[in-house]
C-alpha cells in the first residue's frame, strides 16, 4: 500500500464530537497518522505481523492504521470512555479488529502492566503535558518499559533535549525520524485562532 492511499483511507476516521480539555484531546490527523505508521512499517518493519499497542488511543486512528498495514494484534488504551466508544465505532466502519482497554495510564498501577512483554511495538500521540504537567513523560516511560522492540511517539520539538537525556537514562536509543507540524484546530473556548501549527518531533525509541 502506498502512503497516499493510507492517508486517504484514514481521512474517514471520526474524531471527538465533544473533546475534553483535561485530557488534552486533539485528534491525530490522517496526514500524521499515515506517516507515522507507514514509516514504522516500511523503514523499520515494526508493524506487520507485530503486536501493537496504542497508548492514549483516542479515536483509534493509529490503531486502525496499524491494522490496515497488517499488524498481528492491536490494543488501544485510553482514560476516556467516550473516546473508546468513538474508536470502537471507527473500527466497525473500517472492519478492523482492535481491543480497547479503559485505564488511566498515568496511574502507578494500570491495565498496561498486564501487557509487559506482550507488545512488540507501541505507537502514541500522548498529551503534550500543557494541562497535566509531565503526563507526556509518564506515558513515554511506561511505553519504553512495555514494548519489546520500539516505541513511536510525537512530542513538542521544544522538549527534544529533555527527551534525549531521559532516553539515555532509560537505556534506549532515541532517533528523531522527522520534524512535523501538528495542526491544532480551534476546538476549545480559549482558542483564539482558527488553527495553530505546533512543531513536533516524530521519535523512535529502539530497544536492542
Amino acid at each position: 500500500m502506498k502512503l497516499k492511499e493510507l492517508e486517504s483511507i484514514l481521512q474517514d476516521c471520526e474524531v471527538f464530537s465533544d473533546p475534553k480539555i483535561q485530557f488534552e484531546q486533539y485528534p491525530t490527523t490522517a496526514h500524521l497518522a499515515a506517516r507515522m505508521l507507514y514509516t514504522a512499517d516500511t523503514v523499520y518493519d515494526d508493524i506487520e505481523d507485530k503486536a501493537v499497542g496504542d497508548l492514549g488511543s483516542g479515536c483509534g486512528i493509529l490503531s486502525i492504521a496499524a491494522c490496515i498495514l497488517g499488524a498481528g494484534y492491536n490494543v488501544g488504551f485510553d482514560i476516556d470512555p467516550d473516546a473508546v466508544a468513538i474508536a470502537r465505532e471507527n473500527c466497525e466502519e473500517f472492519e478492523t479488529e482492535v481491543d480497547f482497554v479503559l485505564t488511566d495510564l498515568s496511574a502507578d498501577v494500570c491495565a498496561l502492566d498486564r501487557f509487559k512483554g506482550r507488545l512488540d511495538t507501541i505507537i502514541m500521540n500522548p498529551p503534550f503535558g500543557t494541562k497535566n504537567k509531565g503526563v507526556d513523560m509518564v506515558l513515554l516511560k511506561k511505553a519504553v518499559e512495555t514494548a519489546n522492540r520500539a516505541v513511536y511517539s510525537l512530542h513538542k520539538t521544544s522538549t527534544r533535549e529533555h527527551i534525549l537525556k531521559k532516553a539515555k537514562e532509560w537505556g534506549v536509543e532515541c532517533e528523531v525520524i522527522a520534524e512535523m507540524k501538528f495542526d491544532v484546530p480551534m476546538m476549545y473556548k480559549f482558542h483564539k485562532k482558527k488553527s495553530v501549527d505546533i512543531a513536533v518531533d516524530f521519535l523512535r525509541f529502539g530497544k536492542s
